[in-house]
């Protein structure tokens, strides 16, 4: 059974995790290049949807990482060792970063994106911000990556 876990659990993590990662990463630029064009309702917007609903479906669906990997961890039995721990706390970071700074974020471009140019300039800040943001998170999952592979201090076989 425990194959089958690890089996969904890395499937999700390349399906779900991988999307909003991209997804997050190329919203940025289209969204400072859509900002900062003098005309409102640039074609650039109809992207920078695309771009916000897989982020938001995506990290929903990746909600399953998490859940099979504890049933991976549990049937391995190495809950208790610190590659793991790290990894979840990293994996926690992760998902706050992405509903608290990058989601709300995105969601304010968009919100603006059929508006003067003057209201869209007044959002430029954080658009410049959500590439930071975004950077963490994928910085985040690619050390979570890392510590799954390597597993430093692994002593269970």
């Amino acid at each position: 059974m425990n194959k089958f876990f690890l089996t969904i659990h890395v499937l999700a993590a390349i399906l779900c995790v991988g999307p909003v990662t991209v997804a997050a990463s190329m919203f940025p630029p289209l969204a400072r290049k859509m900002l900062g064009t003098e005309t409102p309702g640039s074609p650039d917007a109809g992207g920078l949807d695309v771009l916000h609903r897989i982020t938001r479906v995506y990290a929903w669906a990746g909600l399953a990482v998490p859940v099979f990997g504890f049933a991976v961890a549990g049937g391995m039995q190495v809950m208790d060792e610190a590659w793991l721990i790290v990894s979840i706390v990293l994996t926690l970071a992760a998902a706050l970063v992405l509903a608290f700074l990058v989601v709300p974020a995105q969601s304010a471009v968009i919100a603006v994106a059929d508006q003067p140019a003057d209201v869209r300039a007044g959002v430029l800040s954080k658009a410049k911000l959500l590439s930071m943001t975004s950077g963490i998170f994928s910085l985040l999952w690619a050390v979570v990556l890392v510590l799954m592979v390597v597993k430093p201090g692994h002593t269970k076989g």
